[in-house]
């Protein structure tokens, strides 16, 4: 019969009602006079619609009376030339009742389209507003499959509420009316207790049916980011073998998702036999009665053929409102993790007076700064340097001392949880994030690259900018060469994350990307930390042409990458514990000239083992794009 975490905004409990507050900007646009316009004739046509729909079975009473009359009242009717008629206007008042619910649709497509469309447009800009720290804890896959599942419901709820609930108790309405009139008032309450329990029991059955959704939606989108997850790590499951674990991990997700899904369509038949049993003992009693009155002579048999029609006719909106009543509901369970996703606060957000950031040298200073994720582990702590413009300071230290956190914080990744960041005498904090970011690059440790073309990931830099000056960097990065020897040269397309390209390729990328951007304050992230000695070497030139007089924090790993940095500060537990020239550091004799040696050893071991012929463990893989 039916057709088949983390920053939120606390305690929201989403009702059908609230669910239509919150879309109803969405569908009646206050921007778009025309949809709104779409709306209202789309409703005008549907209770048109209904209204012919009551209307039909008349004619059907009609022909039938007409057909068993005596002999005198067909002479009278001129023999069958009004049945003719009769029949004739039934089928036009069917025809007529489907082409307005046609026309209903067809308007309401735009309508519904244009809210899907909006909301998840508006769900994708949020997720980009979102904090790392919430990108870091959430699954990428997991939040596709949310916003996937979220639209679909959008446009379920959309449609079934707008064009189709009002409607649908209009025709109860009418029916109803249309009953006691011709019936008389006992036939209107053995509806009425027919259609209270029919939506009674479609009520229970949905609400349990709703729970064991949410298992399947669950389980669905566990499985899918499982899937995706191990997909981009495809290279680490080769290494390690795993392709049985990953199956087997991927399978345990399904197999949940199987048993709801059983047990979906296992409850649904249960909803529809049990619908069919309620609507038809209330049928039976109707006809019953109908058959008893027309033996006494009280009703016609064309009364007989009315009620039955009626019945039949009340049985398509009374199954929709069930059908309605579960598409709503699962609806909301669908875009329940969608708007949760919107509930999200953003953990960075501008000031309302935030102006643009205003760069005239690029001097970047902490002062006095101090950061933690957690309370009760401290990651900087009063932490003051300036790099002065036109200059590069270097951060250097042991791991987790720090340093990449300071890189996240100058971008306004987080805020800082004591003291300031300037740039140019500007806090971070009053300026917009569009525009500081405008005003800093990045060439990072770990390059991703977008699953798209050489040239597209190069401009990334600047969008704007034609194919000369995509050429201009990438020859200022030193990858023109190798790109020239491609077979499809800049149209080339990377891979997923880049993966076609070697480490010394995607970072000269990295660096083509950059120079094209052209910031006046530059951050090197370890651009250089995961290459092999010889690819260092190539790369650093076209990273010492980036930095040319702008304004440059160097986040190294090798020291021997920073030795002409006019100042280096070295890290040590979230505090800078020396700073100076390289050759003021190795005088000292601390922790810098300590981390010297050991690198100097390293240094020596590896030229060592190459110049004996042997693979040394860091070297870097062969690039995939062969010429």
């Amino acid at each position: 019969m039916n057709p088949a975490p983390d920053g939120r905004k606390p305690g929201r409990d989403r009702s059908e009602l609230s669910a239509l507050a919150d879309l109803w900007p969405y569908m009646w646009p206050p921007d778009r006079p025309d949809l709104k316009l779409r709306v209202v004739i789309a409703v005008m046509a549907l209770v048109v619609a209904k209204v012919l729909t009551v209307l039909v079975p008349y004619t059907y009473k009609w022909v039938t009376d007409a057909l068993v009359g005596d002999s005198d009242h067909r002479k009278m009717v001129a023999l069958a030339t009004v049945p003719i008629l009769l029949v004739i206007a039934y089928g036009v008042g069917r025809i007529l009742s489907t082409g307005f619910n046609q026309l209903r649709d067809a308007l309401f497509a735009r309508v519904g389209q244009h809210a899907v469309r909006t909301l998840a447009n508006r769900t994708f800009i949020h997720l980009h507003e979102l904090s790392l720290r919430f990108h870091l804890q959430r699954r990428t896959g997991g939040l596709s499959r949310v916003i996937e599942r979220g639209t679909n419901g959008i446009e379920s709820i959309v449609r079934y509420t707008i064009l189709n609930s009002l409607p649908t108790a209009l025709e109860f309405a009418l029916t109803a009316a249309v009953i006691w009139y011709q019936f008389g008032f006992v036939y209107v309450v053995v509806i009425a207790i027919t259609v209270c329990l029919y939506v009674w029991f479609t009520v229970k059955m949905s609400n349990w049916r709703i729970g064991i959704v949410r298992v399947m939606n669950s389980s669905d989108t566990e499985a899918n980011a499982k899937a995706i997850d191990s997909l981009l790590n495809y290279e680490t499951v080769k290494y390690f073998n795993n392709e049985r674990m990953e199956s087997e991990r991927f399978d345990r997700s399904v197999a949940v998702y199987e048993k709801a899904a059983i047990q979906t369509w296992t409850s649904l038949a249960w909803l529809n036999q049990g619908q069919t049993v309620i609507f038809t003992v209330g049928t039976v009693v109707c006809m019953v009665l109908s058959a008893y009155a027309v033996v006494r002579g009280e009703q016609s048999v064309g009364d007989f053929v009315l009620i039955n029609s009626l019945l039949m006719q009340l049985s398509v909106p009374l199954n929709f409102i069930g059908f309605i009543y579960r598409e709503i509901r699962q609806g909301l369970a669908d875009i329940e993790a969608m708007f949760d996703l919107l509930d999200v606060a953003p953990e960075v957000t501008d000031r309302a007076d935030a102006r643009p950031l205003a760069v005239s040298s690029g001097a970047v200073t902490f002062d006095d700064v101090s950061f933690h994720y957690d309370p009760d582990r401290p990651i900087l702590k009063n932490l003051s340097f300036t790099v002065p413009a036109g200059h590069t300071v270097a951060l250097v230290g042991p791991s987790g001392a720090g340093k990449s956190t300071i890189s996240r914080l100058i971008f306004r990744f987080y805020d800082v949880t004591g003291g300031r960041i300037l740039i140019d005498g500007q806090d971070v904090r009053e300026v917009t994030q569009a525009s500081l970011r405008a005003a800093i690059g990045i060439v990072p440790q770990d390059t991703v690259l977008f699953n798209d073309t050489i040239a597209y990931n190069i401009r990334y830099g600047r969008p704007s900018a034609g194919e000369a000056a995509v050429a201009e960097a990438a020859a200022s990065a030193q990858i023109a060469d190798f790109v020239a020897s491609l077979p499809q040269g800049y149209a080339t397309e990377v891979g997923e994350r880049g993966l076609k390209l070697s480490g010394g390729e995607k970072q000269r990328v990295a660096i083509a990307r950059t120079i094209l951007k052209s910031p006046p304050v530059l951050i090197l992230d370890e651009a250089t930390s995961a290459l092999d000695t010889r690819t260092e070497q190539d790369i650093q030139s076209a990273i010492d042409r980036v930095a040319r007089d702008r304004t440059t924090l160097v986040i190294a790993h090798r020291l021997s990458t920073i030795v002409d940095a006019d100042q280096i500060l070295v890290l040590e537990a979230g505090r800078i514990v020396e700073r100076g020239s390289h050759g003021e550091l190795i005088a000292l004799g601390g922790l810098y000239a300590e981390m010297w040696e050991r690198q100097r050893e390293a240094a020596e071991a590896e030229q060592a083992a190459a110049a004996a012929g042997e693979d040394f463990p860091r070297a870097s893989p062969e690039p995939v794009l062969a010429p």
